[in-house]
């Protein structure tokens, strides 16, 4: 097409299609340019992935980083609150230590300041010893009155050194007076084993194989096995005892203020505070070993003690030295002080003897009735009849024909046997081996042979000694006849768990008990011996074999043993 003819275009045309121009190049430019901005979305895209994985991967480590403890390395802010915590404990570590350093520090400090003050301290010294007041006079004068208004007390003696020491506890009454006693100790010897006196009387129950160290005897005491005792005076035991029973009397002590008498010290006990006082021993009234041995009491009344005494004037301690035993350390229990109960060799507990009743007194007058007709009994003999004589028996007794037939023990002659029957010609004795009058042991022994053995007896009319009035007052116990003052009831008791009544009289010269039950039967017969203990028979109703008189008994009599 021949486009010379054309007209020319204008400049509005011109100006159009340069704009059209740009505007088509503009768009061509926005075409070239969708490439590149979807690039760079897949760039920002692939940014943000690899981001997403590097938290994961941190959030991944942080959980093992957890789980072991460690903290994530690959964060910075991590790192360094990390470090920072691990900083804590290290700080807290060393302040520790340096707090533990200051004590030991301190320690060591007040230690040596304690050993410097404890090489340079000197105790106070004691106040020196004083003539007693007005006050502590009346106090250690009055210290046996107060022990006896006390009644008694729990007691521990120590007395003699090493080898020879003798170790006494128990309790002792002043009221009665009575001790009750556990000896022991290296010392001892034969002496080992229970104690009572009462008065003149002592009665021990030896036990060789007690340990060495005594111990409170039980309140309630064996009934078995007790024995008379004499002591020697001046021997340890004798002086002990005589020392105890001599802490009470009925009126107070002269102390002479200003003399030997002196405040000691003061010193604190479980009692309180006490005060330590020294003053001669106050002389004692003769007592159980003295007493019996005819004498007069060695044990107190020699040098000077030292007594313990409280506010009150009561003892609590006493230390001493005696002759013939050393030195003596009595300690008083003012708290423990238990009723104590005799036992029947001094006359078993103390009652209160009145009249008897009306149902009292006719079993009393049933009595010699009420054995005739019962007819018998088997008899157990236990009999401290001397200083030093000690009798166990058994055997029968009958009423019907007022017989007895016993077998004799004497603890002193355990290989000896007396035999001692007694029928309406007298009473008849005889001698002879364990073996042939009975057997069992010199404690226990057995009933007598029987038929009755043929001679070697010996034969008298009345009762020579306490055990002839014994057996006689048993066998006369079924005698209306019978000379009895009035009966007196002394007490309530118990043999083989029947309650009998204890009746007290007299009849001639002796003193006399019968225990009765309430069945009217006599359970046993009681003699006050020459030494001032008691003699039992105990009675246990039984059929009797005949106790016939000992063949060829007419003889002359005699009154030898």
């Amino acid at each position: 097409m021949d486009t010379s003819g054309a007209p020319a275009p204008s400049s509005d045309d011109t100006t159009r299609d340069d704009t059209t121009a740009r505007s088509a190049g503009a768009g061509s430019t926005r075409d070239r340019s969708t490439p590149t901005d979807t690039t760079d979305r897949t760039t920002r895209a692939g940014t943000g992935d690899r981001s997403a994985g590097t938290s994961e991967r941190g959030a991944r480590r942080g959980v093992r980083d957890r789980r072991t403890g460690r903290a994530d390395a690959g964060d910075r802010s991590t790192d360094v609150g990390d470090t920072g915590h691990r900083g804590g404990p290290a700080r807290a570590s060393r302040r520790r230590r340096t707090l533990l350093l200051l004590l030991a520090l301190t320690a060591v400090t007040s230690a040596a300041a304690l050993v410097l003050v404890l090489l340079s301290w000197a105790p106070e010294p004691p106040a020196p010893a004083r003539p007693l007041t007005v006050a502590e006079a009346d106090r250690l004068a009055a210290v046996r009155v107060t022990n006896l208004r006390d009644l008694r007390a729990g007691v521990r003696v120590t007395a003699g050194e090493g080898a020879a020491r003798t170790e006494l506890v128990g309790w002792v009454d002043w009221s009665r007076p009575l001790l009750y006693l556990d000896v022991g100790g290296p010392g001892a010897g034969g002496d080992r084993g229970l104690l009572q006196s009462a008065g003149p009387v002592l009665v021990v129950r030896p036990d060789p194989t007690a340990v060495p160290t005594p111990a409170a005897p039980p309140l309630v005491p064996p009934t078995d096995r007790w024995r008379l005792r004499h002591l020697t005076p001046g021997t340890s035991l004798a002086s002990v005892l005589d020392l105890l029973l001599g802490l009470a009397a009925d009126r107070p002590d002269p102390v002479v203020n200003g003399g030997d008498a002196r405040w000691v010290a003061q010193e604190t006990a479980a009692a309180g505070p006490l005060d330590v006082l020294q003053a001669s021993l106050a002389a004692a009234t003769p007592t159980a070993a003295s007493t019996a041995a005819g004498a007069t009491t060695t044990a107190a009344g020699h040098g000077s003690a030292r007594y313990w005494l409280d506010r009150d004037g009561r003892l609590h301690k006493l230390v001493t030295r005696l002759p013939g035993v050393g030195p003596v350390t009595v300690l008083l229990d003012r708290i423990d002080r238990p009723t104590l109960h005799p036992v029947d060799a001094l006359g078993g507990r103390p009652g209160l003897p009145r009249a008897l009743t009306e149902a009292e007194q006719r079993r009393w007058d049933a009595l010699p009735a009420r054995l005739r007709g019962q007819g018998g009994a088997t008899l157990t003999l236990t009999a401290p009849v001397g200083v030093d004589t000690n009798l166990r028996g058994a055997g029968w007794l009958s009423w019907t024909a007022r017989t007895a037939y016993v077998a004799i023990a004497d603890l002193g002659v355990p290989d000896r046997r007396t035999l001692l029957h007694r029928d309406a010609t007298g009473l008849h004795r005889a001698d002879v081996p364990a073996d042939a009058g009975g057997g069992g042991t010199a404690e226990t022994p057995g009933r007598p042979p029987f038929p009755v053995p043929s001679g070697g007896w010996r034969t008298t009319r009345s009762a020579r000694d306490d055990l002839d009035l014994l057996v006689v007052a048993a066998v006369a116990a079924a005698d209306p006849a019978a000379r009895r003052d009035a009966p007196v009831r002394v007490r309530e008791g118990l043999v083989d768990g029947r309650t009998v009544d204890v009746v007290e009289f007299r009849t001639g010269a002796a003193r006399l008990r019968h225990w009765i039950d309430r069945d009217g039967l006599l359970r046993r017969v009681e003699l006050r011996t020459g030494p001032g203990a008691w003699a039992q028979l105990d009675l246990a109703p039984a059929v009797v074999p005949r106790l016939a008189p000992p063949p060829r008994a007419a003889g002359r009599p005699r009154g030898a043993r």
